[in-house]
């Protein structure tokens, strides 16, 4: 288990590899963003994508499940207080394979059991970054 004082500023972590599915594109924008370049394979052709593509919210959530799944699960995680920043870079498409970078930016143990470490994770596809985000975890301390 990793607790904030095993944390440092510039310490990364590779991890993931989640092929991304037309069925699974169009099923998340049919219930949460239902948009015809995310959900209609003919109207995403004549879309400024030129076909169909993950919604940028779920690109964010196939990310959040890698993250949980690869380093949140070994990290004594206490939720976060927000992100600060969220950027769609690239489309993500069927077929596509993400991958994620997570960088620590800043760390701040504050009073308590808890402190806060300011990470940056950055999605790719085939090298290419597709989103990038800065959010503040929150991470219980060993020995507060």
């Amino acid at each position: 288990m990793q607790y904030f004082e095993d944390m440092t500023v510039g310490d990364v972590a590779e991890f993931g590899a989640y092929e991304v599915t037309r069925d699974e594109i169009r099923s998340f924008a049919e219930q949460y963003d239902p948009q015809p370049f995310h959900i209609d394979a003919e109207a995403a052709e004549e879309s400024p994508f030129g076909g169909l593509v993950a919604s940028g919210w779920h690109t964010a959530a196939m990310c959040m499940r890698m993250l949980v799944d690869n380093y949140l699960s070994e990290t004594a995680s206490a939720g976060a207080r927000g992100v600060r920043e969220l950027k769609w870079i690239a489309p993500v498409r069927p077929g596509d394979t993400l991958t994620c970078r997570l960088e620590v930016l800043e760390t701040d143990p504050g009073d308590g059991s808890i402190g806060t470490v300011t990470n940056e994770l950055t999605g790719f596809v085939d090298g290419d970054p597709v989103v990038r985000w800065v959010a503040d975890a929150l991470v219980e301390k060993r020995n507060p």
